[in-house]
């Protein structure tokens, strides 16, 4: 008797330009929503030194740690092993790789921004996680 083919999970990778807020905060989001049934990336195409404080705060207020993240940059290997990538106001810095399913999010950065604009954008930012993950599990990858 054969076992069933095992199909591997769908893999997401969040850029934006440093990756200190908005990604960091979308991937905190999808693991704690998704558990282990995504593989959760994130990159910036010029990241900084350390995560926004703020959205540490932010996110810890909903019971989310991001603190043990870093800022990575973003490579080819990172993009190759995405499903989809989702990007968060990059721009033209942001490389394209062919053949990945891509979402612009159109977000404020948090950069610089006082705690309750930075909740907002948690917020909106758990919105369109959400409806990211209700796709994923209604149209698994192939």
């Amino acid at each position: 008797m054969s076992t069933p083919t095992r199909r591997a999970k769908a893999s997401v990778l969040f850029v934006c330009v440093h990756n200190a807020g908005r990604s960091q905060m979308a991937a905190g989001w999808l693991r704690h929503l998704a558990g282990d049934t995504v593989e959760v990336r994130s990159a910036g195409s010029e990241p900084v030194d350390h995560i926004n404080p703020v959205a540490v705060e932010a996110m810890r207020e909903v019971g989310i740690d991001i603190t043990g993240e870093q800022p990575k940059v973003l490579d080819w290997d990172a993009a190759q092993a995405s499903d989809v990538i989702i990007t968060m106001g990059c721009g033209d810095t942001c490389p394209v790789f062919p053949g990945k399913r891509y979402e612009d999010w159109q977000l404020t950065d948090p950069a610089g921004q006082p705690l309750p604009v930075v909740r907002e954008v948690r917020d909106q930012i758990r919105e369109y996680v959400t409806r990211l993950l209700d796709d994923l599990v209604t149209h698994p990858q192939s």
